[in-house]
C-alpha cells in the first residue's frame, strides 16, 4: 500500500469544531478560488481537480445508478466478489450494529456492493449512494472512495470536506484493495456514516479488511494455479500499459504481469513497429551508448519466455499477436477528434524514466501532439483535465487557453485566473 493520509479527525479532536470551520473554507473557496493552507493537501488537491473538472459544487449530484443488469456483469466479473466474505465478517457486522454502511466498488469508482444499516442505506439513496453509482471523483467530487481511487492512498473525508453541498452532511474512510501480485488498484472498500468514520480507530480498521481481502485473493490465486496446472489460455488480445508508469503493465490472458523497464522498453517499441526491428534497429532504439547484439539477443530470449513463443518471432523481431497499448488508444482518440477520450487515456508521459531514444522520441511525439490540439481546441473541460496532470499543472500557455474557453464570472473562471496569477508569481 503506497500510504495513508493523517486522519481527518485527530485523536483528541472535537468533530463538530473541525466541521464548522472546515464549512467555512469550503464557501471561501466557491467564492474566490483560494484555499485556506490549514486545508488538508488530499482535500485541497481534490477539489482543484472536482472544480476544473466540470462539477458544479452546489447543484452537482451522481448520475443514476447502473441497471440491474449492467450491475451484475461488473460484479460477475470482479475478482473482489471473492473477497466479499471476508469484508462481510470482518467489517459489514461491525458497521450494521454501528449504524454505519460499507462499499465496495471497482476501480472506476462504481459501487458494487453497498452493505450495512438498513436506514442509512434509505438516506443515503437521495444521493445516489447505492449499488451501481458511479462515485468516482471525476463524477462525485471529493469522496474517500472516489478519492482514494484516483489517489492510491487511504484517505478520509470529514462533512464539509466534500466538494458537493449535497454530500456535505456526510463522512467517510476508505482504502483501495490492489492486486497482491501486479499491486494495481482494483478497487476500493468504503465505510460511511457521520463523523465518527474519520477518525483513526476506523481507518485502521478499514485498513485491516483490506489487508484480509487481499491475503484472500492471493491464496484463491495460488488455489486457480493448483487446480489447472498453471495453465491459461488466451481468450483477448493483450492490453499493455506505458502512460505514467516507471515499469510497463500486460495484462494477458486473466493474468497481470509487471515487466522491467527494459522489457517494458522493447515491448512498446515492437508494439510500435508492426512490421518488425531488426537486432541493428532495436539496439538502437535501446541506447545511445550502443548495445552489442549477444545483449539484445539475450534480452529478447527473456522477454520471450515472458510473453510465450507465440507472442515474439524473430529476423526481424515482431510481435506475432495483437497488443492493445495505453499509447495507441491516445493517438487514435486524437486522430478521431475525441479530446476527452484522449486525455482520458493520456495517464502520463511514456516511461517516464526511460532514456532509451526510441522512447524518448515516442514520450515526445505524444506530449506534444496532445498539447497542440488541446490549445487549439478551446474545449475547457479537455484542457482542465490534462492541466490537472503532472505536465500540465505549470504549464502557463495551458491554463491560458482554459481560462479563454471559460465564460466570464464562472467560478472555474475564478479559479483559472487564481491558479493563473499564482503561475506568474512563481515564474517572476
Amino acid at each position: 500500500m503506497r500510504g495513508v493520509d493523517a486522519p481527518a479527525v485527530p485523536p483528541g479532536s472535537d468533530a463538530a469544531s473541525l466541521s464548522r470551520a472546515l464549512a467555512g473554507f469550503h464557501d471561501d473557496f466557491l467564492a474566490t478560488g483560494r484555499i485556506a493552507p490549514t486545508v488538508r493537501p488530499v482535500v485541497a488537491d481534490s477539489w482543484r481537480r472536482s472544480l476544473v473538472g466540470g462539477l458544479d459544487p452546489e447543484t452537482g449530484g451522481v448520475p443514476a445508478p447502473l441497471g440491474r443488469d449492467a450491475l451484475e456483469e461488473l460484479r460477475r466479473r470482479s475478482p473482489l466478489a471473492r473477497t466479499m466474505p471476508v469484508v462481510r465478517r470482518l467489517l459489514v457486522e461491525a458497521a450494521t450494529d454501528a449504524g454505519l454502511v460499507v462499499a465496495v466498488t471497482d476501480a472506476e469508482g462504481h459501487i458494487l456492493w453497498l452493505e450495512g444499516d438498513a436506514g442509512l442505506r434509505g438516506r443515503a439513496e437521495s444521493m445516489h449512494f447505492v449499488a451501481g453509482a458511479d462515485w468516482s471523483e471525476a463524477r462525485a467530487g471529493t469522496n474517500a472512495p472516489g478519492t482514494a481511487l484516483r489517489t492510491g492512498r487511504g484517505v478520509q473525508i470529514l462533512g464539509p470536506e466534500h466538494l458537493v453541498r449535497s454530500v456535505t452532511p456526510w463522512s467517510c474512510t476508505a482504502v483501495p484493495i490492489r492486486d497482491p501480485d501486479t499491486r494495481v488498484v482494483l478497487g476500493a472498500l468504503d465505510i460511511t456514516g457521520g463523523p465518527e468514520v474519520a477518525g483513526p480507530q476506523t481507518l485502521a480498521l478499514v485498513r485491516a479488511t483490506v489487508a484480509a481481502a487481499e491475503a484472500e485473493l492471493r491464496i484463491d490465486r495460488l488455489r486457480g494455479r493448483r487446480s489447472d496446472g498453471g495453465a491459461r489460455r488466451p481468450t483477448a488480445p493483450a492490453r499493455f500499459s506505458v502512460l505514467g508508469r516507471p515499469q510497463g503493465l500486460l495484462e494477458r490472458a486473466g493474468r497481470s504481469t509487471v515487466l522491467s523497464l527494459r522489457h517494458s522498453e522493447m515491448l512498446l517499441l515492437l508494439s510500435e513497429h508492426r512490421g518488425g526491428l531488426s537486432g541493428g534497429e532495436l539496439e538502437a532504439a535501446l541506447s545511445t551508448h550502443g548495445l552489442s547484439a549477444v545483449t539484445v539477443r539475450a534480452e529478447v530470449s527473456r522477454l520471450r519466455s515472458t510473453l510465450g513463443e507465440d507472442m515474439l518471432g524473430s529476423r526481424p523481431y515482431a510481435l506475432r499477436a495483437p497488443l492493445l497499448s495505453d499509447v495507441r488508444r491516445v493517438r487514435r482518440a486524437l486522430e478521431a477528434g475525441r479530446l476527452a477520450e484522449a486525455v482520458g487515456a493520456y495517464a502520463g508521459p511514456v516511461l517516464p524514466t526511460s532514456d532509451a531514444p526510441g522512447v524518448v522520441e515516442l514520450r515526445e511525439d505524444l506530449r506534444l501532439r496532445l498539447r497542440e490540439r488541446l490549445i487549439g481546441s478551446g474545449d475547457a473541460d479537455a484542457l482542465l483535465a490534462y492541466a490537472q496532470g503532472a505536465e500540465g499543472r505549470d504549464d502557463h500557455e495551458v491554463w491560458t487557453a482554459a481560462a479563454g474557453a471559460l465564460p466570464l464570472g464562472s467560478a472555474r473562471r475564478t479559479f483559472v485566473e487564481q491558479h493563473l496569477v499564482e503561475l506568474d508569481r512563481q515564474l517572476g
